[in-house]
């Protein structure tokens, strides 16, 4: 069976219940916590772009994000998110998800979960 590839915050409760979620349902995964393993500029550029933009990687109803200052909160540029990004890991949506097929998505859904993968 092909395996998953989950990346978010190992402390992160909505990643722990997609996590758990594989588990229970017998599903492999590998989890990255992009805390310990920084994503790669070229990853999340491409994640961005498969998702839509940059606003559906990027978690703008976050703490982290209205923590900002307000002339962080409008990136013109993929190098402009990419450095808020590195220097704020917390502001990536959680869990990044890839499929053995290689589509990613965002956030976790038991019941959309259960519809694509069960």
């Amino acid at each position: 069976m092909a395996m998953f590839s989950m990346y978010g915050l190992k402390n992160c409760s909505t990643c722990q219940k997609a996590r758990a979620w594989f588990e229970a349902h017998g599903l492999p995964l590998e989890f990255s916590d992009y805390r310990d393993h920084p994503l790669e500029p070229a990853r999340l550029q491409a994640w961005a772009q498969e998702l839509g933009g940059w606003p559906k990687l990027v978690n703008r109803a976050s703490m982290t994000w209205r923590q900002l200052p307000e002339e962080r909160k409008d990136p013109q540029s993929d190098a402009q998110w990419l450095e808020l990004i590195a220097q704020f890991p917390a502001l990536v949506r959680r869990p990044v998800l890839l499929t053995p097929q290689g589509e990613v998505s965002v956030g976790f859904n038991e019941g959309k979960f259960a519809a694509r993968f069960l």
